[in-house]
């Protein structure tokens, strides 16, 4: 079943990108460029931003043909509402002509929120509070810690797959392998077969937005489509009981993120720097490496994480 919502939906988001982008473009929604990014990234400056809005909707429509349960719905809702984050902070960028939107206090807030709610959601009204460990059958109980656990979870991913977002085609080519992971693993493992379905209608609809985001973009996903991504893949992960499975899978996320944290911490503690820039796929930009090449080998090293996940399971 999943299958047929990722063919679904990747046609939507093919066919709707091209109709999109010019929209965006009347609307002058153009991407800014941070002054203390890449020098050459600034050639990039007025591509269209917010074009995760194509892959939001063909997920969700693609979802919405074999989604039925209050579980099925809740994991679609948590998505979309930390996609509407996005774009509320696209938005007031693009109003503003300046890469601030929500401060980053605004931002977290909302965000708490939400991983509030789907986290209580889950915990009371669905009585969930296990999570699988890899390479095991086991279970584990985590009771009442299981609130906060999901939390954290979404948290984590959401923001780390915003900080993934900064290259041609990196964000959408990532998610897009760690959706069919957790599709695939959700339909081996009989857990939740509408979590299957709509991680399927997520890589559908990502892969069908990767003709248009890949090097050289035409359009760009905004935090619009990043939260949305990590919102979604997170609230299948907790929908399966597969949380812990992040970690391994989406490592290029974490990793992204966890570059950011060790740069910030380091340089304030020495006023030295890890990395040549943060996050680490500008790193290896500043190595020498094409854009290209970053976006392949932290594709084939995802692609390689999720095989190792799925003997994990």
């Amino acid at each position: 079943m999943w299958i047929k919502a990722c063919i679904i939906s990747f046609i939507i988001a093919a066919l709707c990108e091209p109709l999109l982008i010019p929209f965006l473009r009347r609307l002058k929604f153009g991407q800014t460029i941070l002054e203390d990014g890449p020098k050459w990234h600034e050639k990039k400056q007025g591509t269209p931003t917010m074009g995760g809005i194509g892959f939001i909707l063909s997920c969700i429509l693609a979802s919405v043909f074999f989604v039925r349960s209050s579980e099925g719905g809740a994991v679609l809702l948590c998505g979309a509402l930390f996609g509407l984050i996005g774009f509320i902070d696209d938005y007031a960028k693009v109003v503003k002509k300046q890469n601030q939107g929500l401060t980053a206090p605004q931002k977290f807030l909302a965000q708490t929120v939400v991983s509030v709610l789907y986290a209580v959601f889950v915990y009371a009204m669905l009585d969930k509070s296990q999570t699988r460990i890899p390479f095991t059958d086991i279970n584990f109980d985590m009771g009442f810690l299981y609130i906060p656990f999901v939390m954290f979870v979404l948290l984590a991913t959401t923001n780390s797959a915003n900080l993934t977002d900064g290259l041609d085609g990196l964000a959408s080519g990532v998610g897009s392998i760690v959706a069919l992971f957790f599709a695939v693993a959700c339909a081996t493992l009989c857990v939740n077969q509408e979590a299957s379905i709509i991680s399927g209608a997520l890589a559908g609809g990502l892969l069908g937005f990767l003709i248009y985001n890949a090097y050289p973009a035409k359009v760009f996903m905004g935090d619009t489509g990043s939260l949305f991504i990590g919102g979604i893949i997170a609230a299948v992960a907790v929908s399966a009981g597969l949380e812990l499975f992040i970690i391994i899978s989406a490592f290029v996320f974490l990793f992204e993120a966890l570059s950011v944290i060790i740069q910030v911490s380091y340089y304030k503690k020495t006023k030295k720097r890890v990395f040549k820039m943060a996050p680490v796929h500008h790193h290896f930009e500043m190595c020498g490496w094409k854009e290209t090449k970053v976006v392949t080998v932290f594709c084939i090293i995802t692609a390689l994480l999720c095989i190792v996940s799925y003997l994990a399971l």
